[in-house]
C-alpha cells in the first residue's frame, strides 16, 4: 500500500513538473526570440523586396511579437536556400524559407541534386500571383512582339538557373513559339539581371510583372524599358497592349507547355516554407499570421505606397498546389522533362 502511494506521488510530481514545459505552446514560444527569413535570391530583386516588406509587419501578428531578421541565401536558382530549408534549418518554426516554388517540378522531373520534395515542407501562403512577363530594354531593338519574331538573331535573356520562373518559362515560350532566344543562366537574382541588361549584355528577362514594374520602376517609366511579351492567355490591366505568348502558339503541345508556365510559375512562383518536422500548432500559428499580416492597414498602405500588388493565398493552397504537381500524368511529365531538363 506504501509503496503504491509513493508512485501515486512520484507520478503526479512528475506531472506537475512537466505542466510548464507542456504549457508553452506556440503563443508563448515566440516571445523574446527572432525569426528569420532566409530569400533564395540577391538583395534588391522581388523576392527580396517581398521578404523584407513582409517581415517588417508580420511580427505582430505572432503571439509574443518576435523580431525579424532577412537574410540572402544566393545560388543555383534559390536551390541552395531551399534544400537549406528542407535538410538542414532547425524545425522550430524560426526559419522562414523563400524560395522559387517551381523548383519542386524539377524535383517531379528527377532533376539531379533537386532532392527536396514539396509535399513535406510546411507552406504559410504566397503573397501574390504571378504574371509573367518578358521585359526588354529599349537598346535592344526589340520594342514590339513583331521585332521580336523578325530578329535574326537570338535575343539574350538573362536567367538565374533550372527551377527558376527566369530559366524555365523562356524555355517553354521558346519550345511553344519558336521565338528566337538564347538563355543565359548564371545570374544570382533578377537585380542582377536588370543591371546586365542595361550594360547590353543581356536584352532583358521574363519574371514577375508584378516584380518588374516596382523593382525595375525607373526603366519602365523612362521607356527604356518595355514589357514586350506576357505568357498567361489572360492580360494583365496594366498590359492591355502588350501580346500573349498563347496568341502566338495554335497546336496543342504548345499550349500545354504555355499552360504550364502560365499555371504553375504563376501560383507557387514566391512561396513561404517552414522546415519539414516543424511543430504543428507553430505551423498554424503561422500560417495565420501570414494571412492576417495582408489585412493589416499599415501593410496595405506602404504596399500601395511602393506599388506592390497583393493577392495572397495560405498554406494549404500552396499544399495542394504542390501535390498537384507529383500527380502529373506521365505524358505532360515526359514533355516537359525534354523541355526542361534537355539531355546534353
Amino acid at each position: 500500500m506504501l509503496s503504491r502511494i509513493l508512485r501515486i506521488v512520484m507520478v503526479s510530481a512528475l506531472v506537475l513538473a512537466l505542466v510548464p514545459s507542456l504549457a508553452v505552446g506556440a503563443d508563448d514560444f515566440f516571445k523574446g526570440k527572432t525569426i528569420r527569413f532566409v530569400v533564395g535570391f540577391s538583395p534588391g530583386g522581388g523576392f527580396d523586396t517581398y521578404t523584407r516588406f513582409i517581415a517588417r509587419h508580420i511580427g505582430k501578428h505572432i503571439p509574443g511579437n518576435p523580431k525579424t531578421v532577412v537574410q540572402n541565401r544566393t545560388g543555383a536558382g534559390s536551390l541552395i536556400a531551399a534544400r537549406y530549408i528542407y535538410e538542414k534549418a532547425r524545425p522550430d518554426g524560426l526559419t522562414i524559407g523563400n524560395w522559387i516554388g517551381p523548383l519542386v517540378l524539377q524535383n517531379v522531373l528527377g532533376k539531379k541534386g533537386v532532392k527536396i520534395d514539396g509535399r513535406k515542407f510546411n507552406w504559410l501562403g504566397v503573397p501574390v500571383t504571378d504574371d509573367n512577363t518578358c521585359a526588354l530594354t529599349k537598346a535592344s531593338g526589340i520594342n514590339n512582339i513583331d521585332d521580336w519574331m523578325k530578329s535574326k538573331k537570338p535575343v539574350k535573356i538573362g536567367a538565374t538557373a533550372p527551377g527558376s520562373t527566369t530559366d524555365d518559362v523562356p524555355k517553354l515560350i521558346k519550345a511553344a513559339t519558336g521565338l528566337p532566344m538564347q538563355i543565359v543562366e548564371g545570374y544570382s537574382g533578377t537585380a542582377i539581371i536588370r543591371v546586365s541588361a542595361e550594360k547590353g549584355e543581356v536584352a532583358g528577362g521574363c519574371w514577375a510583372w508584378q516584380s518588374i514594374k516596382t523593382t525595375w520602376s525607373q526603366g519602365v517609366q523612362s521607356g527604356n524599358v518595355q514589357p514586350v511579351l506576357q505568357v498567361g492567355p489572360e492580360k494583365h490591366p496594366d498590359l492591355q497592349n502588350v501580346a500573349t505568348a498563347f496568341s502566338l502558339v495554335k497546336d496543342e503541345t504548345g499550349k500545354k507547355l504555355l499552360g504550364v508556365a502560365a499555371d504553375v510559375y504563376r501560383a507557387i512562383s514566391r512561396p513561404y516554407s517552414l522546415p519539414p518536422g516543424t511543430p504543428a500548432d507553430r505551423v498554424k500559428t503561422l500560417q495565420k499570421a501570414f494571412m492576417d499580416a495582408f489585412k493589416d492597414p499599415a501593410l496595405i498602405a506602404e504596399a500601395k505606397k511602393a506599388n506592390l500588388e497583393l493577392n495572397p493565398n495560405d498554406g494549404n493552397w500552396v499544399a495542394k498546389k504542390m501535390k498537384g504537381l507529383y500527380d502529373m500524368d506521365p505524358a505532360t511529365v515526359s514533355l516537359l522533362k525534354e523541355v526542361l531538363l534537355p539531355k546534353k
